[in-house]
């Protein structure tokens, strides 16, 4: 997939910066801000002062590398003794370095950066294609990874904070910490104390009080605008319920009483600061959005309370907060919902499979295959290993993990040295296969049924292509009674199997359950199928058609490939082509159930375009006797019965 790439953060990682003659050496530990920054609503911009404490990590450190967002021009920036230091840095990336004179190993040091721009959302942002950071004359928000302030260490480098922020008379400022605010004028200063390591760095800006929602023990704090308003009980509410659950998984929260704030279109989805949640309106809705919330309050543990030490440790902080969707829906609605999730990420997952989990920083912040990593892979191997290790001792890690490291960065090596003090089994051999190592088997079944004294055996051989791989494999036996479920080791690229069974045997499935992360007809369809989808997101409409023709070279019979090759002709005015795909999706599998109700929509809507009302009226009526309202899909039918569809000049979202 083509991406854009920033040139000098690879100029960066591959060449030695050379500061003071000499080649930049040696780590730093930022480890506290002091942030005075000035926010003017109506003329949309930013004038700040960041006082920049670190430490030298290593003898000899003489520079320490940051980040600012591009629309920022830094004015000054000194030292503790007030020499100006002379930022290196290009255009408007975000990277630059600043060198000094070499400091012995513990040596601090303050930097103290002047700066101030415009941020209006439009500008360039550090993460290419997503809103971070805003201001506008009603309200504003400034988050993390919009690089507002010069960050060191991003993602990974812990840090206390204290900010101060001042706004006009009649605004509010909500950051993390208990607020202090002092009249000066015409202005107020808000002040904020972060005194635990995490990563505060993220403010937002309101004209209305909150609406306070108190609800089990839980106060939630929500700024939404517009009808997102009426959404403001129900999220509060969930807040409550799903705070108290996590808590009970995983040890109390670091901030129980959260802030809901609302961004705007074009930011992400939802993001997790210390005791704060930002969601964009579409994540916010007519109704909460489980998945998303369970998400983002679970990372008050797994990104504020711990947080990875690098970014090659990221799925300890995205793949726990991916699987505890999964805990809370199960939680919520049952072993389904778990199940249900679990497919999905383990096909996300597998849309990646050249890079090992541990390799994760070479994948760009934001990016689908970044998310496929390591959230989706890292909930992927959550799930085996509980499967692994049980209920029981699975939850008793998770909550050793974050009662031994909360407020620290972690390791791979730090949770797997958890589970196995908690299993009381060496796990190396997990950690290797799935954290370590790319790739996933794809397994093939031989087995002879025997018939015996007390019943029958069946005496069988499992392969694989992965000669390392080792897993214990649940197998069961479908009999003329009650079935046979037993777990192998399998091990290397074969592995025999004996089992004895009082039933005639019917059938033998690996992986009943669906727990293990493998490839399968089945599976490479739903594969092939999201990456073509990745594509046409990114209008790469030829890729995404060669995605769902490979596809359809496992199953013709697919139904979401048909539908999804019709979507791309349609979108490219190929209307007779769309119909005929839209046709070989009525008539396949049919899975999932929503294709039949939107094939005839969209059928009717070429009708319409190609001024054939009668055939168009027909293919909604036939969408109407489906009764599946899946994405407003009766209340588009509604629409269309009464009036013809028109062809939009750009193409609408996807199903």
């Amino acid at each position: 997939m083509v991406r854009r790439v920033k040139l000098l953060a690879l100029l960066m990682a591959a060449v030695p910066a050379m500061l003071h003659g000499q080649a930049a050496k040696g780590r730093v530990d930022v480890d506290h801000y002091t942030i005075d920054a000035e926010i003017n609503p109506v003329a949309q911009t930013l004038s700040a002062r960041a006082a920049v404490h670190l430490v030298a990590l290593d003898e000899g450190v003489n520079s320490a590398a940051f980040e600012l967002n591009g629309a920022l021009a830094i004015g000054k920036v000194t030292d503790d003794q007030g020499h100006t230091m002379n930022p290196s840095r290009s255009g408007t990336e975000a990277g630059f370095r600043i060198g000094f004179d070499p400091l012995p190993k513990g040596k601090a040091l303050t930097l103290t950066f002047t700066y101030s721009g415009k941020l209006t959302g439009a500008e360039d942002s550090p993460v290419y294609g997503i809103k971070l950071a805003a201001i506008h004359p009603d309200y504003a928000f400034l988050m993390y990874p919009g690089r507002w302030f010069p960050v060191s260490g991003y993602s990974t480098d812990r840090f206390a904070a204290d900010v101060n922020v001042t706004v006009p008379a009649g605004y509010r400022v909500i950051a993390t910490g208990v607020p202090t605010s002092q009249v000066a004028g015409d202005k107020t200063v808000f002040s904020f104390r972060s005194a635990q390591r995490s990563f505060p760095g993220s403010i937002a800006v309101s004209k209305d009080a909150p609406n306070r929602i108190n609800a089990e023990g839980v106060s939630t704090e929500i700024y939404f605008r517009g009808t997102e308003k009426d959404a403001e009980r129900a999220w509060g509410d969930q807040t409550a319920q799903v705070i108290n659950y996590f808590s009970g998984l995983f040890g109390r929260a670091p901030y129980v009483n959260l802030t809901l704030v609302e961004t705007e279109a074009g930011a992400p989805a939802g993001y997790a600061a210390p005791g704060i949640i930002f969601l964009n309106p579409r994540s916010i809705g007519h109704d909460v959005n489980p998945k998303l919330l369970a998400n983002y309050v679970s990372r008050q543990w797994w990104e504020v309370g711990l947080s990875p030490a690098t970014r090659n440790h990221l799925w300890l902080e995205n793949g726990l907060a991916a699987y505890s969707e999964g805990l809370w829906l199960e939680h919520t609605s049952g072993s389904g919902a778990l199940d249900t999730i679990m497919k999905a990420d383990t096909t996300e997952a597998l849309t990646v499979d050249n890079v090992p989990i541990i390799q994760s920083a070479r994948l760009e912040d934001f990016s689908p295959e970044f998310w496929a990593l390591t959230a989706s892979k890292g909930a992927a191997v959550l799930n085996m290993l509980r499967a692994t290790l049980g209920d029981e001792k699975f939850y008793q890690t998770l909550k050793s993990f974050y009662s031994q490291y909360v407020w620290k960065p972690v390791t791979t090596e730090d949770f797997r040295k958890t589970a196995e003090a908690t299993a009381g089994q060496d796990l190396k051999w997990f950690f290797l296969q799935w954290i370590e190592s790319s790739g996933a088997p794809e397994f093939k079944l031989e087995y002879t049924i025997f018939r015996t004294q007390k019943g029958f055996r069946v005496v069988g051989k499992i392969s694989q292509d992965l000669d390392t791989f080792r897993m214990p494999v649940e197998i069961k036996i479908e009999t003329e009674g009650n079935p046979e479920l037993k777990t192998i080791e399998v091990a290397g690229t074969s592995s025999e199997f004996s089992i004895d069974t009082f039933g005639k045997p019917k059938n033998v499935v690996i992986d009943p359950a669906g727990k293990l992360l493998r490839y399968g007809p089945s599976v490479r369809v739903a594969v092939a199928i999201r990456k073509g989808e990745e594509f046409a997101e990114i209008s790469e409409f030829t890729e995404a058609l060669q995605q769902y023709q490979k596809a359809l070279e496992t199953s013709r019979n697919s139904s979401l490939a048909h539908y999804r090759i019709a979507e791309v002709y349609f979108l490219q005015n190929n209307f007779q082509s769309a119909a005929n795909e839209f046709r070989e999706a009525l008539n396949g599998d049919l899975e999932p159930k929503w294709i039949e109700v939107w094939a005839h929509i969209k059928l009717g809507n070429i009708f319409d375009i190609t001024s054939q009302r009668e055939r168009a009226v027909n293919e909604y009526e036939h969408a109407r006797r489906t009764n599946d309202n899946t994405q407003g899909a009766q209340d588009e039918v509604a629409k269309y019965l009464k009036t013809p569809y028109e062809r939009k000049k750009s193409a609408g979202d996807n199903v």
